[in-house]
């Protein structure tokens, strides 16, 4: 079995919506988000409207209760299973925070499919019972200086470090990255030859991609809905251990290895 990492994006990869913004709609708070937007970064305004539904009289209890409906494809959950299944370690580089998605992980029935969540931790003030989000970097009194990532959290710094990480172990690790906003081009320019990168076709990290394919040193396969990413990361998984078979000498054919491969890889425009 090759040594294979697949790290997920939560927010429209694993969930259909961003859970900012469920939580936002399924609250109402619409209007208060957009005043003050203008002056506030995201990570710090999603903590003043944990303040204001606590205010409102919302408990932790009412916020997992939204949590749990939000939607996703039917096809994820069991890729998730699937991919776990196979000996692949799962994590998510996620910029929603730690209750968030715990909640839906937990409800789902897979947090343990994961070994490790990255992602802005939260907290629930006991005192006040109230949630409490904050960055994963203290942009105030350390900046993470990349001019790619939002200022709390830069999740190409995060895949350096997990690489690090991997190397100091002496192991070598295939890794598979599956995203598709902004915040997941970063990540993408950090991959090495031999990864793969699946940007979710249509979305912000895949236009960024194809304005400059050549940037990236992984290789690049598009997917577009739960079924596609579920059948593309599979594949890839079954082409890296076949591989890995193949160099050390088993016999099996290449001509499904080099199938495996081709299927589904990226065709920008």
């Amino acid at each position: 079995m090759a040594d294979i990492m697949v790290v997920f994006d939560f927010d429209k990869t694993i969930m259909d919506w961003e859970c900012d913004d469920w939580i936002v709609h399924e609250f109402g708070l619409i209007d208060l988000v957009n005043e003050l937007l203008p002056t506030t970064p995201w990570n710090s305004l999603m903590d003043k409207m944990m303040g204001q539904l606590h205010s409102r009289g919302k408990t932790i209890a009412d916020i997992a209760d939204v949590l749990k409906r939000a939607t996703m494809h039917p096809r994820i959950v069991p890729a998730i299973k699937s991919i776990h299944a196979l000996g692949c370690e799962l994590r998510i580089l996620s910029d929603a925070n730690l209750f968030y998605i715990e909640t839906i992980l937990n409800h789902l029935g897979i947090r343990e499919c994961f070994s490790q969540i990255t992602t802005n931790p939260s907290f629930v003030d006991e005192e006040k019972g109230r949630l409490r989000i904050l960055p994963f970097h203290d942009f105030r009194s350390s900046p993470h200086g990349c001019g790619l990532c939002p200022p709390n959290l830069c999740k190409g710094a995060v895949i350096e470090r997990v690489q690090a990480s991997v190397s100091a172990e002496g192991k070598k690790k295939r890794f598979i990255y599956v995203g598709d906003g902004v915040g997941d081009y970063c990540p993408s320019l950090k991959l090495s030859e031999g990864d793969f990168m699946m940007p979710r076709k249509d979305y912000p990290a895949w236009d960024l991609i194809c304005q400059n394919p050549a940037l990236l040193k992984a290789e690049i396969h598009e997917w577009t809905d739960g079924e596609e990413l579920e059948r593309v990361v599979l594949r890839l998984i079954d082409a890296i251990i076949t591989e890995e078979e193949i160099k050390s000498g088993r016999s099996i054919s290449s001509d499904r290895e080099m199938q495996n491969i081709a299927d589904h890889r990226c065709a920008c425009p």
